[in-house]
């Protein structure tokens, strides 16, 4: 029989139906379960559809909302930044320069004599004195021409004695004649004679008084000559050289005369240097400097700038000054490499701001500088970097709070908090 939704069902009372008729009722019972089957895996499908249609709808507006509200706190947010102050720059300008030292005064010893070296006094680091004797030459052909000379300026001198009297005796000759020819006693021509024998006898002693004169000078050279054997110390120093030994042939000339000695006095040393353009201004005499030598920690050497150049070098645009540097222990050598420490009085004011604090763009090198809350980027010029710090002329006050370790988003205009103590790290 059937029920009322058309389905059969089969009554065990009911007497058995053909076996073609109960196949055909099992196929259409199978074909409704299928229809059945499939109405309501398409139900349930739609039903998980509209689901996940209106949780992706509850999300996509739950992150809109985070959105807008993330947007709102950051319109809102002032950041908590670290600041410095601008401070200005003190009255001297510290500059640390390489030099090297040397002798005050140094002198290459050369021979003015030819002939052997008989004794040498000295060596390399003996302390000498001025005049002291340094060696001595050897060269009797001097002493030989000295001998000569001595022999000529004496008959020159008596050759000064022949014609002095000469001239006495023409000069008593017309001291007679004069009166005579005047009363006409004597001839003219005889007065002529005794008058011109006398001026001939006056010119005769001048010249034997010059050849005097010339041999007494040549004498003094041939003398000098001599004295130049004994090499003596030009000065109070050290001997940091020696070009000769007992023996040696040395030769006295102007342009190639041998190189004996090397002489140096180093308790007074003098440093020389080039300071650049940046900083040269303000270098005069008697600016303080401190001299250092790594090999020698832990000790200074005082000195004062004693002569400066007063002009620039066209190549390099520096300034050479020299500065005498005080040595009565001998503690320095003349060639020590050393660094120079100068103090150089400051012509223009100047600024210092934290390195920490400099911005560097497309634009150039920047500070933000906090005024009432508000951040406002100032263009700077750098004039000298000291590492933690640099030195500006202008764009910034002293006194202007500068933002350290800007952020990277930092605009001009934006709000910041400044923390009360810079010291403190940020969070």
């Amino acid at each position: 029989m059937n029920d009322a939704s058309g389905l059969h069902i089969v009554d065990p009372t009911e007497p058995e139906l053909p076996q073609a008729l109960r196949e055909d009722t099992q196929q259409t019972a199978t074909k409704t379960e299928r229809r059945f089957g499939g109405r309501m895996a398409g139900i349930t499908a739609l039903v998980l559809l509209a689901t996940a249609l209106g949780y992706g709808a509850g999300r996509h507006a739950l992150q809109d909302q985070d959105v807008a509200e993330a947007a709102e706190r950051a319109r809102d947010f002032v950041p908590t930044v670290r600041a410095a102050p601008v401070r200005p720059a003190g009255s001297d300008i510290v500059v640390t320069l390489p030099a090297g030292t040397s002798a005050i005064e140094a002198a290459n010893v050369f021979a003015r004599a030819t002939g052997y070296i008989i004794k040498r006094n000295v060596d390399i680091g003996s302390h000498v004195k001025a005049g002291q004797l340094l060696a001595e030459i050897t060269a009797p052909e001097v002493g030989h021409q000295i001998a000569q000379a001595e022999a000529n300026l004496a008959q020159l001198q008596a050759t000064l004695q022949q014609v002095q009297a000469n001239r006495d005796l023409a000069s008593s000759n017309w001291n007679r004649d004069r009166p005579l020819v005047q009363k006409g006693w004597v001839t003219p021509q005889q007065g002529d004679t005794d008058r011109m024998t006398l001026a001939a006898q006056n010119a005769a002693v001048a010249v034997a008084q010059a050849n005097i004169k010339q041999q007494q000078a040549q004498l003094m050279v041939l003398r000098q000559q001599q004295a130049y054997q004994h090499v003596v110390a030009p000065f109070d120093g050290v001997i940091t050289q020696r070009n000769i030994d007992v023996g040696t042939l040395v030769q006295a000339d102007a342009t190639s005369g041998t190189f004996m000695f090397t002489v140096m006095r180093s308790n007074l040393l003098r440093v020389q240097l080039y300071v650049p353009q940046s900083e040269a201004f303000g270098l005069a005499a008697g600016v303080v400097a401190v001299i250092r030598v790594p090999e020698i920690p832990g000790r200074t050497f005082p000195g004062k700038v004693t002569r400066a150049a007063h002009a620039l070098q066209p190549g390099t645009r520096t300034l050479l000054i020299e500065i005498d540097v005080p040595n009565p222990d001998g503690a320095l050598s003349p060639g020590t490499y050393c660094t120079v420490e100068l103090h150089i009085p400051r012509k223009t004011p100047a600024l210092l701001v934290s390195a920490d604090a400099i911005i560097f763009n497309a634009d150039g090198l920047h500070v933000a500088v906090v005024d009432d809350g508000t951040a406002h980027l100032r263009k700077i010029d750098i004039a000298r970097d000291f590492g933690r710090e640099v030195e500006v002329h202008d764009g910034v006050r002293s006194g202007d709070q500068v933002i350290l370790n800007p952020p990277a988003d930092l605009v001009e205009g934006a709000k910041v908090r400044i923390r009360g103590d810079p010291s403190v790290p940020m969070s």
